[in-house]
């Protein structure tokens, strides 16, 4: 089967996998197996998708996981002391000098 055949395919699942969330479906789960189906025989097609249609996949995995995606946290802007100044701060504390060893 050509790509475009292919991408026709996945395009027409992917609306009734739309349809399908709207509705909540029963469908839902075969719908989507055969999209991951035809995407791992042609992994090029993702790049042939829509930003909605891959946006209407993932939201149906989402649904039939019951997966919540969240933001990636960010760093912590603080920078965390080193052990040498840790070890500073306890010894300036504690009023011991290297002259106590």
């Amino acid at each position: 089967m050509s790509a475009n055949m292919n991408l026709m395919e996945i395009q027409s699942t992917i609306q009734e996998l739309e349809a399908a969330l709207l509705s909540a479906h029963p469908e839902m789960p075969v719908l989507l197996r055969k999209i991951h189906s035809k995407l791992k025989e042609d992994p090029e097609l993702v790049t042939l998708l829509s930003e909605e249609e891959i946006a209407q996949v993932i939201n149906g995995l989402k649904v039939q996981t019951n997966v919540q995606l969240t933001a990636p946290k960010k760093p912590a802007s603080e920078k965390k002391p080193s052990a040498t100044s840790r070890l500073n701060a306890i010894l300036k504390s504690s009023n011991i000098s290297a002259d106590d060893f």
